[in-house]
């Protein structure tokens, strides 16, 4: 469904049904009315060079769920996404927010709004999960044997974490 909206052109005192954009080409597009895609969201397209938004589309050597940390990593050559782990040293370079099969490829956000989760509390630090890989923890104390010890963000709200890189300390097994 593309969007139309009426516009006045002022010149010819006329009124005109537009088609809205859902993606820049750049200069060509300028004073062009624009509007959400198929997420609800605007393309990244419209946004100042400069604004990057953090997301990679990367093969997956696993299952993913949504809402769990990833692990980027060389797989003969290859970047390969798979689940964040403490307990065998695999940092949380990002996470996903959508369910992927193994082998297929998976959107990778780096940075920002991990919604995908549920039962956090408001501005609670959480942890990589050290007892189930891809998940968060609000407890640190609960790495007796973990490898790594990294935070992920807080809560900023019951259902997301926000989400930013943090190189994660080395512990003693």
């Amino acid at each position: 469904m593309t969007n139309k909206f009426y516009t006045f052109d002022f010149v010819s005192k006329a009124k005109r049904l537009v088609a809205a954009i859902a993606a820049s080409t750049g200069a060509t597009d300028a004073s062009k009315i624009i509007s959400t895609n198929s997420a609800g969201v605007l393309d990244v397209s419209f946004l100042p060079p400069g604004v990057d938004i953090q997301v990679e589309t990367i093969n997956t050597s696993e299952a993913l769920a949504a809402g769990d940390f990833i692990n980027i990593y060389d797989a003969a050559g290859t970047r390969t996404c798979r689940k964040a782990d403490a307990s065998n040293s695999r940092m949380a370079h990002g996470y996903v927010l959508a369910a992927v099969s193994s082998g297929q490829p998976a959107t990778v956000y780096k940075t920002g709004k991990n919604s995908g989760l549920s039962g956090r509390t408001l501005g609670t630090p959480y942890f990589l999960s050290a007892v189930t890989a891809g998940t968060s923890t609000a407890s640190p104390s609960a790495y007796p044997t973990a490898q790594i010890l990294q935070v992920l963000g807080y809560a900023d709200s019951t259902t997301s974490i926000l989400f930013e890189f943090d190189q994660p300390d080395y512990l003693d097994a």
